[in-house]
């Protein structure tokens, strides 16, 4: 009898991590090296974790070898409330607080404790996602709400409003954005809190770029703007810190909790049945926020982030028939393929066929749940003199491709 999969993935996609990423390990394995700037992960582009958190996690290792509390150890716990409660977000403790694997098993946690089947998640389009997926796999419904690239990715909050309905749970806010670098003015933020209160929904702020701001880019605490909401804020390591393999994330519920009782109980539950967080990477955590912000150094003119940040917007937009917006925050650029000059049917086939011909690996929109195949993401990580070559092959495939289609 053959084993299949559970019914459950029959609609489930990641991506990310999905068909484009199978071939380009099917071409390492034939001897091929391919540049990987299909996910944000700093580490294999010579960005180090900061030493004071490599010390504290080894200082501790020893002692890290049990158990911690299911919720995390209460130092790591500590410094995040006062990380918050310097961004605005008021009355939060220890209690509030869940330290995770990873933003990516709190998020998967979240909308287990939350969705019945049917129920429905408000996310944007584009989105990360892992957002998506994990709803579905929930059962739950996810309805995408539009962003505006011609009002640099802010979200059309008429779309938005016109999406909800008596079965919307939540409403899912990333920002800065994951994959437009877009980060959302006050006002934005404050429009879309009061859609959250009107129809009261649970507020799911994913702010892991919340450090990686460029120019005059200023990030507001979604939590900050509705102390009258409840509110889960997701942050962590991997980005700011560029510990992505260490796998320390946290998140952080804010406002009337006792409106949420039986929510926080699931969360709970799910919490104690996963045992702990990893031990060892939670002794980062402290260090870490405590620490000199370094990041800082890196998104300031001259700073490898935003100097890679700039080539990538530049070097896209002389490309004929491709724009793209000027990200203020996040890792990525998000150009569009003019359908004019550049008419692409399926999107996934065209990064494939980029991947096979030029060894370079990126992501397809609609990847992201953008709902026109007219998009790719390209992670902005490489030194220039690399992102310099990808941007190039891309733009001479692109050649290449229209004349061979006239």
């Amino acid at each position: 009898m053959e084993v299949r999969q559970s019914d459950k993935l029959a609609h489930v996609a990641y991506d990310v991590r999905g068909p484009v990423l199978a071939e380009a390990m099917r071409l390492e394995a034939e001897g091929h090296r391919i540049l990987r700037l299909n996910i944000g992960n700093p580490a294999p582009f010579g960005f180090d974790a900061p030493d004071e958190i490599v010390a504290d996690m080894a200082r501790t290792l020893a002692t890290a070898q049990g158990y911690s509390d299911s919720k995390g150890i209460l130092p790591a716990r500590r410094a995040v409330v006062q990380y918050h409660a310097a961004k605005g977000v008021e009355a939060i403790d220890v209690d509030d607080v869940w330290l995770g694997n990873g933003v990516s098993e709190l998020i998967t946690m979240t909308l287990q404790a939350l969705l019945n089947d049917g129920d429905e998640v408000l996310i944007p389009a584009p989105d990360y996602p892992l957002w998506t997926a994990i709803t579905t796999l929930c059962g739950g419904r996810a309805v995408h709400y539009l962003c505006d690239e011609q009002a640099d990715w802010l979200p059309d909050l008429d779309d938005l409003a016109g999406k909800i309905t008596d079965r919307t749970r939540a409403l899912v806010v990333i920002n800065p954005n994951n994959p437009t670098g877009a980060v959302y003015p006050r006002e934005v933020l404050e429009g879309l809190v009061d859609l959250a209160r009107r129809h009261q929904l649970l507020l799911l702020a994913d702010e892991i770029y919340d450090q990686i701001l460029y120019d005059d880019a200023e990030h507001v605490a979604l939590a900050s703007l509705a102390p009258d909401v409840v509110c889960v804020t997701f942050n962590g390591l991997s980005k700011s810190y560029r510990v992505a393999g260490y796998r320390a994330g946290w998140a952080v519920v804010s406002g009337p909790r006792e409106h949420a009782r039986s929510f926080l109980e699931g969360l709970t539950l799910l919490a104690n049945m996963r045992l702990c967080p990893n031990v060892p990477a939670q002794h980062g955590i402290q260090a870490a926020l405590g620490g000199s912000r370094n990041v800082h150094d890196l998104v300031l003119p001259g700073g490898r982030l935003h100097d890679q940040r700039d080539l990538a917007h530049r070097l896209l937009n002389e490309i004929p028939g491709v724009s793209c917006t000027l990200p203020r925050g996040a890792l990525y650029v998000f150009p569009r393929l003019d359908p004019a000059v550049h008419a692409v049917v399926d999107d996934e086939a065209l990064v494939v066929d980029f991947l096979r011909q030029e060894h370079v690996m990126i992501g397809h929109g609609t990847g992201f749940n953008w709902p026109q195949p007219d998009h790719v993401r390209i992670v902005t990580l490489p030194a220039v003199e690399d992102l310099t070559d990808a941007i190039s092959r891309f733009g001479a495939f692109l050649e290449r491709r229209q004349a061979t289609a006239q």
